[in-house]
């Protein structure tokens, strides 16, 4: 099925403004965010459906119209770079837009179509003024959607229902819907309705380790969709002495004219000052991030040493901001390294070897203690061992608020890939911390999340292709860290916890949607189905099955960690944004169409508690009369002992102490003589001791004396 999924990139509609047929196609200079602007009119399409025969309803394939697009950059001179296309303000006056309809699917069918409108000027103006450009049949579609039939599966419940969208938001939830025309409809009978799923942690065309990883926000986010991810979280990185707000708008450009669904940002802290701490006060007031992730490896690269850690988590708990913590010890790290490297170990094995589960475990342990001494809540990332699961366990029983996040990776493969005598597919496994060779970890990790001793999931996906992986092949610790993961972590969290009996449908969807929402304070915008939710909905069968390759995946690495694993449970309708996405199969992406989806502070779920406990436990000092007595003064000369301090010179004075009430010697009083001497030195030892009458009874048994 997914190798049959057909891409429609960029879709556009005819335009139907008939007052100015002949109008000019116009080119203005792009804002720093989306680059140079191209407005549409009908003589383009005229071009474009000339060229390409004929323009199918629902848009046309972005590679076909390619060269005219390249033709008319010509001929207005614009730049040799991928634009954005808008209609102008004064177009869209009398733009009527039809509603869209879809031929030929077996799941689907459209109402009788509702009489079209104008797009009103003003509102217009002001979506043509967005951060993120998209083409203009997507900006001002409206699109109605009714899934029928289905069991919409909510974190706390259950129940059958029908789910109605108009414009992008949930309008109702129930049965017997009373809707608008025009809708599309989705039979869902014998399906389950979830929210879309929220992956946590992802890494798209990031630069690390010399290059950069294969997965752009374009390819990644597609991939997220196509496996029934509606919103992931991606993480900016400055590097040491690199500006936040400036690594945070070079994310945002990368991003923002690519991403296909709704993506927010998590900050890196990879060096500290107080630049970095009035910065973190900008990216939470005015940049929508709430979150600010530490590494404790990487060392010289992203690690911050324990007083860094203290300080950044500190200023997390001011700004009512969250901390996260990539939990090894990066000290140990690289001196076993450096070990492995000496004894000949240059393969794969040797970075999991010189990052065993106990280097892990420790970072974890630490990280939670100076969490705990600012009363910031923490956020643990890529939870990949045993120990590590049972500290954070630990933890949350003792009252600590310590989040822990397993990755898809973690939850359905083990270490021993590590070891494979192709170095290739050794090599890609690699990613920090590592997976662990003990084979029932993965399985314990599933009943740990199961149990709420874990909170949710993410992916941590960071992908190199074959070439890129090869820059470690002599050595590696130059093998660049990460896996995939984005487009199959739906599939195979349902495979490894609800099709094994682990979890049910409910706690599903907490781990891959509901959880990240409440943390990251989007919910209920996010992870729920109810009235004024976004519509990001997933249709689920969870009886079809599916076969994981690296030959049908959407991403653009050349390698699967999942390959060959048949996974039960595949979405067989993907709605983001109001819009059907995925549809049996078959895709409808939009580059550009996500929206940068901002995260504020002060998350309930993180902070409602410590809020009370700390105006419960705020220290308080002890009120007691001021010390009058005498104080030492360093400054003064300390005076010899006089050779009459007792101290010193109390060895003839021994036998002269006091014997006790039984006429023995006083065992309270102390015999201590530096000289070694004892109080009864002065008597003569015997040969022989004859104990008569020893504990356990009587005795004839002779001692002998050594003197």
């Amino acid at each position: 099925m997914a190798d049959a999924m057909e891409e429609k990139e960029l879709t556009t509609k005819e335009d139907h403004h008939e007052s100015n047929p002949e109008a000019v196609f116009q080119s203005m200079e792009g804002d720093k965010d989306t680059g140079p602007v191209r407005r549409v009119t009908n003589s383009m399409f005229a071009t474009v459906t000339e060229k390409m025969g004929s323009l199918p309803l629902g848009g046309f394939r972005r590679q076909d119209a390619e060269p005219v697009f390249k033709e008319i950059d010509r001929t207005l001179k614009l730049p040799d770079k991928r634009a954005v296309y808008r209609a102008s303000p004064e177009h869209l006056e009398s733009y009527n837009i039809p509603d869209a309809s879809r031929n030929g699917n077996s799941n689907c069918k459209t109402n009788q179509a509702a009489p079209t409108s104008p797009v009103d000027p003003t509102e217009a103006d002001s979506l043509i003024e967005a951060d993120t450009a998209v083409p203009v049949n997507e900006r001002f579609l409206t699109q109605r959607i009714l899934i029928k039939g289905g069991r919409v599966v909510n974190s706390d419940y259950s129940f059958d229902a029908d789910v109605y969208c108009e414009d992008g938001i949930i309008r109702q939830v129930g049965k017997d819907l009373i809707t608008p025309g025009g809708a599309t409809i989705i039979e869902a009978n014998g399906k389950l309705v979830m929210p879309g799923g929220i992956d946590t942690h992802t890494h798209f065309q990031m630069p690390f380790m010399g290059t950069v990883s294969a997965d752009d926000f374009y390819q990644g986010t597609k991939a997220a969709l196509a496996g029934g991810t509606t919103m992931i979280m991606d993480f900016v990185i400055p590097q040491k002495g690199e500006s936040l707000l400036s690594a945070y708008e070079k994310w945002r450009s990368w991003a923002d004219p690519k991403v296909c669904c709704d993506y927010s940002l998590h900050m890196a802290v990879t060096w500290w000052g107080d630049k970095v701490s009035q910065e973190m006060e900008v990216l939470t007031k005015d940049k929508g991030v709430n979150s600010f992730k530490t590494f404790m490896a990487y060392k010289d690269v992203f690690m911050l040493n324990d007083t860094e850690l203290y300080h950044t988590f500190n200023r997390c708990k001011e700004l009512r901001a969250l901390a996260q913590v990539h939990a090894e010890n990066g000290d140990l790290i690289a001196e076993t390294s450096k070990k492995m490297l000496e004894l000949g170990i240059t393969g794969p094995e040797g970075h999991e070897m010189c990052r065993p589960e106990e280097v892990e475990a420790e970072a974890v342990n630490r990280a939670i203690c100076i969490a705990s001494q600012t009363s910031v809540p923490l956020y643990v990332v890529k939870v990949m061992s045993k120990s590590s699961a049972n500290i954070i366990a630990a933890a949350r029983k003792k009252g600590h608020i310590v989040f822990g996040e397993p990755i898809a990776a973690s939850l359905a493969c083990n270490g021993t890939h590590y070891w494979n005598k192709c170095w290739r597919h050794a090599a890609g496994y690699v990613l920090g911390p590592p997976l662990r060779p003990d084979t029932t970890t993965p399985g314990y990790l599933m009943d740990m999340l199961a149990n709420d001793e874990l909170q949710l999931t993410g992916t941590d996906n960071c992908t190199f292709n074959s070439n890129q992986k090869a820059m470690g092949k002599d050595d590696f610790t130059k093998i660049p860290n990460g896996v995939n993961g984005v487009e199959d972590r739906m599939s195979v969290i349902w495979e490894k916890g609800v099709h094994t009996g682990k979890i049910d449908p409910c706690r599903y969807v907490a781990v891959t949607s509901t959880n990240a929402a409440k943390i990251f304070n989007i919910y209920p915008r996010k992870g729920v189905i109810q009235v004024g939710s976004d519509a990001d909905i997933v249709v689920w069968d969870p009886d079809q099955t599916r076969t994981i390759s690296k030959d049908t995946h959407h991403q653009a690495v050349d390698f699967n960690i999942f390959e060959g694993m048949e996974c039960h449970g595949v979405p067989v309708a993907v709605v983001c944004q109001g819009r059907l996405v995925v549809d049996e199969g078959v895709m409808h992406v939009t580059q550009g169409a996500g929206r940068f989806i901002p995260n504020p502070v002060n998350s309930p779920t993180c902070y409602s508690k410590i809020k009370r406990r700390d105006e419960l436990n705020q220290p308080k000092a002890v009120e007691r009369e001021a010390y009058e007595g005498p104080v030492y003064d360093p400054s003064q000369k300390i005076e010899s002992p006089s050779p009459s301090d007792p101290l010193t010179h109390h060895d003839e004075d021994l036998s002269s102490r006091p014997t006790s009430r039984h006429g023995g010697r006083d065992l309270h009083a102390s015999t201590f003589s530096l000289s070694g001497r004892q109080v009864d030195d002065h008597v003569c030892p015997r040969a022989s001791h004859k104990i008569t009458n020893p504990p356990g009874g009587k005795s004839s048994i002779m001692f002998g004396n050594s003197n």
